[in-house]
């Protein structure tokens, strides 16, 4: 059985790759590094299987596949296949759930701490002879900000916002979300009360057309002006001249960001050159922790459907 990689490199970088996945009895691999839209077609023409990141599958594309029979999303979110069309075609398709929730979760925190104590700053400045050249022992220029006391906010109580709540009470924060899940230790506030109330807010819910834009000017309106907002879950979940125009005004401490609208982003994205704006490209889920993991359960997914049991299909 043909199976095809199309977007592999994002995923084995240069430490890891497809071998487990070449050792499957009757597979046929051929893996790309990257995939434009317009080599799709030809280079799944004969393929019963797929591996795509983030190449799309539409219901157009899958009807010029007449061969193809499994899609296995390297991802947790799968809104790159048509879903329902695939299910009418018979494609069964996957996902990989879960596989990246403690880099996820790490990086929040790297993201945070990075801000209440302005680690990259001085580092930087250290660098430029700052501290050389102190008349004291120490030498700063930022605030200095204890997490002890303050309060998390989380939206999405998934397997990662779940994680983070974990890592938010050791630090002694008291945690609260907008959820009808409950969680130990977690308190259960309204949408709005998160808002207001929140020291630090942390986005983890799924983008939907309620959650599309979720943070806007009149929910910043809501954050205290010292509030840190942190976005390691979709780039659409926030309106990004909204929360720029908010830093330029000084209304919010920090936006943390992981993700954008558009990914690569594009040259005039506000956020790119917004005061307090600490954006890191896409790289939450990707430790080689995660990335073996992903690989592994890509891996027991397709041996998995070759058995005829497959697993953790989401169509």
């Amino acid at each position: 059985m043909k199976l095809t990689i199309l977007d592999g490199y994002s995923v084995t970088q240069q430490d890891l790759d497809w071998h487990a996945l070449s050792l499957l009895p009757g597979i046929s691999l051929t893996a790309y590094d990257r995939t434009r839209p317009e080599e799709t077609l030809e280079r799944c023409r004969d393929a019963e299987m797929v591996l795509t990141n983030k190449v799309v599958f539409t219901r157009k594309t899958m009807e010029a596949l007449p061969r193809l029979r499994y899609i296995g999303v390297l991802a947790t979110g799968y809104n790159v296949v048509d879903c329902q069309a695939a299910r009418e075609m018979g494609i069964t398709v996957t996902n990989i759930p879960a596989y990246s929730t403690p880099s996820v979760a790490q990086l929040v925190f790297a993201h945070l701490l990075n801000v209440t104590n302005s680690v990259a700053h001085y580092a930087t400045a250290n660098r430029d002879g700052r501290w050389s050249q102190s008349p004291d022992f120490l030498w700063m220029d930022t605030p200095l900000t204890e997490l002890r006391g303050k309060t998390f906010g989380i939206r999405g109580m998934g397997n990662i916002g779940t994680e983070v709540a974990r890592i938010a009470q050791a630090f002694g924060m008291r945690v609260i979300a907008a959820t009808s899940k409950h969680v130990e230790g977690v308190e259960q506030v309204t949408w709005e009360q998160l808002l207001r109330q929140a020291d630090v807010l942390s986005l983890h819910c799924p983008l939907t057309e309620d959650t599309k834009e979720m943070i806007n000017r009149e929910t910043l309106r809501l954050m205290k002006p010292t509030a840190i907002l942190i976005n390691t879950g979709r780039g659409p979940l926030v309106n990004e001249r909204d929360v720029a125009e908010t830093l330029r005004e000084g209304h919010l401490t920090a936006y943390c960001a992981d993700v954008l609208s558009t990914e690569p982003p594009r040259a005039d994205n506000p956020l790119l050159t917004a005061p307090r704006c600490h954006l890191t490209p896409h790289i939450a889920w990707a430790s080689r922790e995660a990335r073996n993991r992903l690989i592994d359960t890509a891996t027991k997914n397709i041996q998995a459907y070759l058995n005829g049991r497959p697993e953790n299909v989401v169509n």
